[in-house]
């Protein structure tokens, strides 16, 4: 019953996704279908519903309606997140053997994904953000780069992998990186997880996505940037890089053949919330409530980054010495609820729904933390110590399958890494299989986990 009574409290201040608010931004639809009699939407594959992946029915003439609106060839709606379809895209991708560069802040779902595939992930570094413990944005310079070094180490790249925006709400040129990789005749995937809401291309000051640059298939979450319930989400595809028979072969092995008909509703309903003219109203209002906000926010003195997403806010944290994580404990004692505690920042999630009454309680909040913490000397994390390109030193799949004994992280320079050391929230792999533990690579995990007590283990388990 403990779960049951969680999931009906209420009363805070929800700034963490799922993007609706605990349901104050669902679309109108969905909130009519929740209200009818318990359970009478959860239907199977009925001829006139269909599936994500039958030629006939209702999912299948919504899926060429969204496809044909964004200005795409083809899209398939997800009932096992964007994680379901980021690893179909990758295995319609790559074959088994080949390598997939991606960068270092990928999802772990993609190393996941290398993992049952029988991928290489060339995973190569990114620019870093000492101040506050981000991986930051690249350019096109960078990216040649990458490519110059990754053609050292590996003859058979398969394709591409991007992340934008992320998670904090960074947004790189997406234009000039899509340019770049094309012109390697290679297809490129980007997972857009956190934003969907970007293809409204509602003002021309905020980023575009991927889509708009020629990207060959991008994955939304439905939930994270748009007012879509949990596990929804879209893969778009356009172009003739990725045969469409592939997607489907791969998505039909990750998901399930017994997909909810709600998520399926819930997919359709928020895409049409992003672009049909009440939702992009909607939308509008929100970002223009939400910049008002910041900009409040800021006139009080609270410490923000600056983000390409105007429905984030990022407060710096390590500005004042302080970490994420017990800051995140203070607000949440003031019914203040963020969405990812890090080192360095709390990110709050403002989403769909409105939060006009905030300003007042975060600035109060926020000063009463400062003055019962005391303000006290910046704090600066040291930059990951990656080679700007790398792969793992055994397959990803040979070191998870091996047999592994357990040792402590400061015993463990020269093993091989046979599990993944991934904080979560973010969901961004610090070690993956396959990768050797060197003097530098243990020392830094070392001190990560002084920033992230609960998350990393003072153990690790390596190939025996």
């Amino acid at each position: 019953m403990r779960l049951l009574n969680l999931l009906s409290a209420n009363g805070s201040e929800n700034l963490f996704l799922p993007a609706h608010g605990r349901g104050n931004a669902l679309p109108k639809k969905i909130k009519q279908l929740l209200k009818l009699k318990p359970g009478i939407w959860d239907l199977p594959e009925l001829f006139e519903i269909g599936g994500p992946l039958i030629s006939e029915g209702a999912i299948a003439e919504s899926q060429k309606s969204a496809a044909y609106e964004v200005g795409v060839d083809r899209c398939w709606y997800g009932v096992n997140g964007a994680t379901g379809l980021l690893q179909s895209s990758l295995l319609a991708l790559a074959r088994p053997g080949q390598a997939v560069l991606m960068p270092r802040n990928i999802h772990k779902s993609c190393i996941q994904a290398c993992l049952f595939g029988g991928l290489v992930p060339l995973l190569f570094d990114v620019p870093y953000l000492t101040d506050r413990g981000h991986a930051s944005v690249f350019d096109r310079k960078w990216l040649k780069r990458v490519f110059k070094k990754a053609k050292e180490l590996e003859d058979d790249i398969a394709a591409v992998v991007l992340v934008n925006p992320t998670y904090q709400g960074y947004s790189g040129d997406m234009e000039s990186l899509i340019q770049e990789i094309h012109s390697h005749s290679l297809p490129v995937l980007v997972d857009e997880a956190h934003g969907a809401y970007l293809i409204s291309q509602i003002r021309p000051d905020l980023p575009k996505s991927a889509i708009s640059f020629g990207a060959d298939l991008v994955v939304h979450s439905l939930h994270k940037s748009a007012p879509g319930l949990v596990q929804s989400a879209v893969l778009w595809s356009q172009g003739n890089k990725v045969d469409p028979f592939k997607i489907e072969r791969s998505i039909e092995l990750l998901q399930t053949s017994s997909p909810s008909s709600l998520l399926l509703a819930s997919c359709e309903s928020s895409i049409k919330q992003l672009i049909e003219s009440n939702g992009l109203k909607k939308l509008k209002s929100r970002i223009e409530e939400s910049e008002l906000l910041k900009d409040f926010l800021v006139n009080k003195e609270v410490p923000l980054l600056e983000n390409s997403d105007p429905l984030r806010i990022i407060l710096h944290t390590s500005k004042f010495g302080l970490s994420g994580i017990e800051v995140d404990k203070r607000f949440i004692k003031k019914r203040i609820i963020g969405e990812l505690a890090e080192p360095g920042t709390l990110t709050f999630c403002l989403g769909f729904s409105s939060h006009k009454k905030l300003g007042k309680r975060f600035v109060r909040t926020w000063n009463e933390i400062l003055t019962s913490c005391g303000q006290q000397k910046p704090c600066f994390f040291k930059r990951p110590p990656f080679s700007i390109v790398s792969k793992p030193y055994k397959p990803c799949s040979y070191a998870w399958g091996s047999d592994f004994e357990k040792v402590n992280l400061k015993d463990a320079i020269g093993r091989i890494s046979v599990e993944m050391v991934c904080p979560y929230p973010p969901g961004i792999p610090l070690l993956i299989p396959g990768e050797i533990l060197d003097e530098a690579r243990v020392d830094w995990l070392i001190e990560q986990k002084s920033f992230w007590p609960e998350q990393i283990s003072d153990f690790v388990r390596v190939i025996s």
